[in-house]
């Protein structure tokens, strides 16, 4: 039983690599102004392979969705949808007025100089899920974005498997 414990073990550690690696750049989360229920994360994502942002979560929600605004009869709509693609080597911006993390019904303001942390969740395009852990700085609402990019973004990286 050891043994194949063991074996289990290794073959998961050797695996892990082989999961598609995204890079997150400059992530941030919009401010809220107090008794607000939902703001946006917004952040680059590069895939070494082709894999899809298909969820995430974060303590500060009770709700976290991904969406895309999108031109519907002319008028400007926000709608939830099942994934972003991720074609290997293109960078995804998820940025205000395009693809978005939404937050939703938060725990609490987003205060500006506050630190969000998010769980990605990607899958690969044979179906295997892993997570990417990253944290958000919180930009307060109306403040310019200097200094939030162009640096080391605050993130660090988990593989953890999630089977379907």
């Amino acid at each position: 039983m050891i043994k194949k414990t063991f074996v289990a073990s290794f073959l998961a550690l050797v695996m892990a690599p082989l999961f598609a690696q995204v890079s997150v750049e400059d992530p941030w989360v919009r401010g809220t102004v107090p008794q607000q229920r939902a703001t946006g994360a917004f952040m680059q994502l590069t895939a070494e392979t082709d894999a899809r942002l298909v969820a995430a979560e974060s303590p500060v929600a009770g709700l976290v969705e991904i969406h895309e605004m999108a031109m519907e009869n002319d008028v400007m709509k926000m709608r939830r949808i099942p994934g972003i693609d991720l074609p290997a080597g293109q960078t995804m911006e998820l940025k205000p007025g395009g693809y978005h993390v939404m937050l939703l019904d938060l725990k609490e303001q987003m205060v500006g100089g506050a630190v969000v942390p998010i769980t990605l969740i990607f899958e690969t395009s044979a179906g295997e899920r892993y997570t990417r852990e990253i944290e958000a700085p919180v930009v307060a609402l109306g403040a310019a974005r200097q200094g939030m990019g162009g640096g080391q973004p605050h993130q660090h990286q988990h593989q953890h498997g999630h089977g379907r």
